[in-house]
C-alpha cells in the first residue's frame, strides 16, 4: 500500500501516485500510509564504522518510492528526507513548529506588512558545490505560484503570497497579497532547490523517482525504491543544525514484524524506528528501548459520497457518525493510544475548540435520525485503505452500524486502488481512510484548506463543492485566510469548524498517537514527532 496525495489536481496526483506517495498526510494521507515490501536484503546493510564514524541506521515504517519533489511530495519517508537534504528559507523546529533561520540569516520581524526581505547565509552551497544564489530562490518559488504548473505546495502559497523578487545575489523579497504572519512557518515547505540542475529537461521527473541536491547538512549518497536510502554528512554545510553523524542509513520496512525486529533484541540492527504498534511497546521497553508517542491530527476520517443517496442528506451523516462506538475503538483497536474526535482539529492544536456538534456514541440518536430521514434497510459497503491500524478500527464501524441496522461490508483495499476509484469518478458509498496533515504544519488555516475548497480534490470526490452550504463555507474560509487580527481569525476559524462538523462530509472518528522507539544507549536528542517520520536535525550518539 503506498502513500496518497489526493489534494494535488487529478493529473498531477497521478504522476505521484506512479511513484509514490503519502496519504497523507495525509490521508496521507497521510499524509503517509505506504506499505511496500523492505527490499532486497543486501541492500539493507546498516554499514560500517566504529565511534562517531560510525552508521547511524533508522527503519521508517513508509515507503521510500514515493515522489522526493519538495513542491510535490507528501510521502513520509521522502518529506522526512527532504528535511535533512534541503532548506527553505526558513525552517520549523519537528514539534513546536517554531521558525527558524535556516538559508535565511534571520527571521523577519513586523509581519503586518505586505514585504518579507531575507538575506541568504554567507557560504551557503549546494551539495554539488555550487553556491545557494537568489536566482535558485526565485526558481522554486515561480514553480510554486505558476498557474499552469499543479504542486501540493501551491495550495500552501498561492492564496496569499504573490510573487518572490530577487534583490541582489543573495537577496530575495516576498511579496505578500495581504498581511499574512502564519506563512512565515509555511515557508519550510519551499525548499530551495539548485535551479542549474532542477531547470533541465526531465529534472522534476528525475525528482520525482530520487534524485536529491539541496543545501542541507546531509547529502543524498544513494536511493534503493522500496528498500534504503543512504545518507553522509556534508562537509560544506554551514548552517545553523550541523550534522552528528557522518553517515545515515534509512531502511523502508512497511511490514510490522520485521520493523520492530530491526530495533529489538541483542541483533538489533537499528538504533531508531519509527510506526511501532501498539503492541509491541511493552516489550520494547522490557528491552531497554525508549518508546514515546506524539499525539496530533493523524486520524482516521470517514468520506461521503454526496452525489449517492442517502449521504446526501446530512442526517444521514450524521446518524452514521453517532452509531459509530469510539470508545471501544481508542481501547480495543488503538490500546488506549488515541481520542474520540471533538472537532476536526485534534485537542492539541492551539486552534482547537471543541465543536459545535460532537459525535459521542448514542446509537439511539442514530436510529432516530435515520427515520426522521425517511431510511431503513440501508446497506453500506465501506471502501477503506488497508493500513494496518486502519483495518483493526473497521470492524468497530461494521459492529456499530449492523446494530442500528444498517448492513454493513468492509471492504479493504490498497490505498493507490481507493483513490484510483476517486479519480475515475467511481460510485461509492463511503470510504474510511487516515490523514494526518501536521506533517505539513500546526496552522489551523493550512489544516482545513488542505481538506476543504472549491477546487480540492476531497471535495471533488465527496461531490460536495457545489452544495450552498460549501459554497458559503469556502467563502467564510477566505475571509478568515485574510483576517488581520489573530484572535478574531481564531474565532472565525473555530466557527466554520463547527459547520464541518455538523455537516459530517469529510470528518474524522478519532485522532490518535503516533509512537517512536530508539535505543538512549546509542543515541540522544530523539523527540518522537505527532506526525510520520523522525527528524535527526538535534540528534546525537549518546
Amino acid at each position: 500500500m503506498r502513500d496518497v496525495t489526493p489534494d494535488v489536481p487529478v493529473t498531477a496526483r497521478r504522476t505521484v501516485l506512479k511513484y509514490s506517495g503519502a496519504l497523507g498526510a495525509a490521508a496521507a494521507l497521510s499524509s503517509s500510509l505506504a506499505a511496500c515490501s523492505s527490499g532486497p536484503e543486501s541492500t539493507n546493510d546498516t554499514g560500517g564504522g566504529s565511534g562517531q564514524d560510525r552508521t547511524l541506521t533508522a527503519v521508517i515504517g513508509y515507503g521510500n518510492d514515493g515522489s522526493w519533489d519538495p513542491t510535490q511530495t507528501a510521502s513520509a519517508f521522502c518529506m522526512a528526507a527532504n528535511h535533512h537534504i534541503y532548506e527553505g528559507l526558513l525552517d520549523t523546529d519537528p514539534i513546536s513548529r517554531e521558525p527558524y533561520a535556516a538559508l535565511a540569516t534571520q527571521v523577519p520581524k513586523g509581519l503586518r506588512g505586505t514585504s518579507w526581505k531575507f538575506t541568504l547565509r554567507e557560504g551557503a552551497t549546494f551539495h554539488d558545490g555550487h553556491p545557494v544564489t537568489a536566482d535558485d530562490v526565485v526558481f522554486v518559488f515561480d514553480r510554486i505560484l505558476d498557474p499552469d504548473t499543479q504542486t501540493l505546495a501551491k495550495g500552501f502559497f498561492a492564496s496569499w503570497l504573490r510573487e518572490v523578487r530577487k534583490v541582489d545575489e543573495r537577496n530575495v523579497e516576498l511579496v505578500l497579497k495581504f498581511p499574512f504572519p502564519e506563512g512565515l512557518s509555511r515557508l519550510t515547505l519551499a525548499k530551495i532547490m539548485p535551479r542549474h540542475i532542477f531547470s533541465r529537461p526531465g529534472a522534476w521527473d528525475d525528482a520525482i523517482k530520487g534524485k536529491a541536491v539541496g543545501s542541507g547538512p546531509y547529502r543524498q549518497t544513494a536511493h534503493h525504491p522500496k528498500s534504503n536510502t543512504t545518507f553522509e554528512a556534508f562537509a560544506g554545510y554551514n548552517g545553523p543544525r550541523r550534522p552528528a553523524f557522518k553517515r545515515m542509513n534509512w531502511l523502508t520496512i512497511v511490514d510490522a514484524a520485521p520493523r520492530v525486529a530491526k530495533i529489538s533484541g541483542t541483533g538489533a540492527g537499528a538504533q531508531i524506528a519509527d510506526n511501532i504498534p501498539y503492541a509491541n511497546i511493552a516489550r520494547l521497553r522490557g528491552g531497554g528501548l525508549t518508546v514515546e508517542g506524539g499525539a496530533g491530527m493523524n486520524n482516521l476520517f470517514l468520506m461521503f459520497n454526496t452525489r449517492h443517496k442517502p449521504f446526501d442528506d446530512v442526517r444521514v451523516r450524521q446518524a452514521l457518525h453517532y452509531a459509530i462506538d469510539t470508545g471501544k475503538m481508542v481501547e480495543v483497536a488503538l490500546k488506549g493510544h488515541g481520542r474520540p474526535s471533538s472537532s476536526f482539529l485534534n485537542e492539541a492544536n492551539p486552534g482547537y475548540r471543541r465543536a459545535g456538534t460532537v459525535y459521542d456514541h448514542d446509537p439511539d440518536k442514530a436510529k432516530r435520525l435515520l427515520k426522521e430521514a425517511g431510511v431503513s434497510g440501508l446497506r453500506i459497503d465501506i471502501l477503506a485503505v488497508n493500513v494496518s491500524w486502519i483495518v483493526d478500527c473497521l470492524p468497530t464501524i461494521k459492529a456499530s452500524w449492523d446494530a442500528i441496522g444498517v448492513e454493513t461490508t468492509l471492504s479493504p483495499q490498497e490505498t493507490t486502488a481507493v483513490f484510483t476509484k476517486m479519480d475515475q469518478k467511481q460510485d461509492y458509498q463511503v470510504v474510511a481512510a487516515a490523514s494526518n496533515p501536521n506533517q505539513f504544519g500546526l496552522d489551523a488555516d493550512l489544516i482545513m484548506h488542505y481538506n476543504y475548497g472549491p477546487q480540492n480534490l476531497w471535495m471533488q470526490y465527496t461531490r460536495w463543492a457545489d452544495d450552498p452550504v460549501a459554497k458559503k463555507l469556502f467563502k467564510d474560509m477566505d475571509q478568515a485566510t485574510r483576517e488581520p487580527d489573530p484572535d478574531r481569525k481564531k474565532t472565525m476559524i473555530q466557527d466554520y469548524i463547527d459547520i464541518v462538523a455538523e455537516q459530517a462530509v469529510l470528518y474524522p472518528v478519532v485522532h490518535n498517537e503516533l509512537m517512536t522507539a530508539w535505543n538512549p544507549k546509542r543515541i540522544t536528542g530523539i523527540r518522537a514527532q505527532p506526525y510520520p517520520g523522525i527528524n535527526l536535525l538535534q540528534a546525537k550518539w549518546a
